[in-house]
């Protein structure tokens, strides 16, 4: 049950062949993410978003503020691929991040973060080539390089992963009305 509760969408299986369907498909998640998770939290209370989608895990509001962080890190990292030779990344400790005290911040701040960076974000990923898909870059800590192509599949799910937390809650606790 923990693993279903952590996972609720399974683990990330990147392909190991990637479509240009494939990546179509995931830069379309990863568009239309903003406004999904703006309309499934947006008229949810302080007390709701200060709730744990399982026992030892984050709040909404930390989920949400997540997502932003992660995110603008990620985008980041696609400008230091496309723009270095398979640069080394730099890794954070996205624990210690929800931690912060703008992890208590009204979602209201993150929401508009991530809205802009998608778009942004979006615009950069369908101007991509196959020459760009393939750029990579080294993950520090796993010393796994990853390319372009593999991350847009990572951010896809990791949408579709924090989206699910957060709905899977809100259908227990009966807040989708």
């Amino acid at each position: 049950m923990l693993e279903k509760l952590k996972y609720p969408i399974g683990k990330p299986l990147i392909p190991l062949k990637i479509s240009e369907i494939q990546i179509n498909e995931w830069i379309s998640i990863i568009e239309e993410f903003p406004s999904k998770l703006e309309k499934l939290v947006i008229h949810l209370s302080n007390e709701q978003l200060d709730t744990v989608y399982r026992e030892n895990g984050w709040t909404i509001r930390q989920v949400i503020h997540h997502c932003a962080d992660s995110h603008l890190n990620s985008y980041i990292r696609f400008k230091l691929a496309l723009t270095e030779d398979t640069p080394i990344i730099k890794a954070y400790y996205e624990e210690r991040w929800a931690e912060l005290f703008d992890s208590s911040a009204p979602i209201a701040a993150s929401i508009n973060l991530i809205n802009a960076l998608h778009v942004k974000w979006t615009y950069l990923l369908k101007g991509l080539n196959n020459s760009d898909l393939k750029k990579s870059f080294i993950h520090p800590e796993t010393k796994k390089t990853i390319s372009l192509a593999e991350n847009i599949c990572i951010y896809a799910w990791h949408c579709n992963h924090h989206y699910a937390h957060i709905y899977n809650l809100m259908e227990r606790e009966n807040w989708l009305n």
